[in-house]
């Protein structure tokens, strides 16, 4: 495998640069909506991926794929590449084989990874998501919560499956919100702008200062949750009035 050398004792020195034949599988069965991205994340689980490193760190434009434009930003340190993902957050790329990494930049020079260390990567570097094989031929962009598992070595638990929100975070939104006053009813539900969408039953007849400060609150009475800050990816709050 092309790439810095690798020291004999190196759990990578006999590394051909192919990929994972499961997580090829899983991933060949995301692509095709036979599988979730919780499978996905399963399968990346104790595999090997390849973190790319170019010689000199340059804005190098944009690179699409399947409709969306990821930036290959400066922010980065020794190196390593950052993404800028659609949305806008800041992504760490992983390759799963050296052809999806060639496919993506010719001169990008491959740092083999176990999965939980280029997680942990991420986290400390304060990107919030992992983009993988940004170049195809199957991408899949990681959520924070699904980095902090990986980091971690625990399994992932989606906040939002095929039933809907996971009952666990449903509970631990009413539990954060049930203190704020003003609040009647808490509630969480699959979101379409973002994650989750928080609906909140508000007391009828607050002026906009009292409203003000009620949204102030329940944000920040969300963001000091534990559940919710480590299962939910995003928020969208919606208010509504009582009766």
């Amino acid at each position: 495998m092309a790439g810095r050398e690798l020291p004999p004792s190196s759990p990578f020195a006999d590394d051909d640069g192919s990929a994972d034949p499961g997580l090829a599988a899983v991933l060949r069965e995301y692509a095709a909506g036979a599988a979730t991205l919780g499978d996905v994340v399963a399968a990346l689980a104790g595999t090997r991926v390849l973190v790319p490193v170019l010689a000199e760190l340059e804005l190098a434009g944009q690179v699409e794929h399947d409709g969306h434009t990821h930036t290959v930003d400066k922010e980065a340190s020794a190196g390593i590449v950052a993404l800028r993902a659609p949305d806008g957050r800041t992504a760490l790329p992983v390759f799963t084989s050296m052809a999806a990494m060639t496919a993506w930049r010719l001169d990008a020079r491959p740092v083999p990874s176990d999965v939980p260390c280029a997680a942990l990567s991420a986290v400390q570097e304060g990107w919030e998501v992992v983009v993988v094989d940004p170049g195809g031929p199957v991408t899949a962009l990681l959520p924070r919560p699904a980095v902090w598992a990986l980091a971690q070595q625990e399994p992932w638990r989606p906040a939002v499956g095929p039933d809907g929100v996971d009952p666990d975070v449903v509970a631990a939104v009413r539990r954060a919100l049930a203190p704020v006053g003003a609040v009647i009813e808490a509630d969480a539900l699959p979101g379409s702008r973002a994650e989750v969408a928080v609906v909140v039953t508000l007391v009828d007849g607050l002026d906009r200062t009292l409203l003000d400060r009620t949204v102030e609150r329940v944000n920040a009475a969300l963001a000091a949750d534990e559940v919710v800050a480590a299962r939910v990816d995003s928020l969208e709050l919606r208010l509504r009035r009582a009766g």
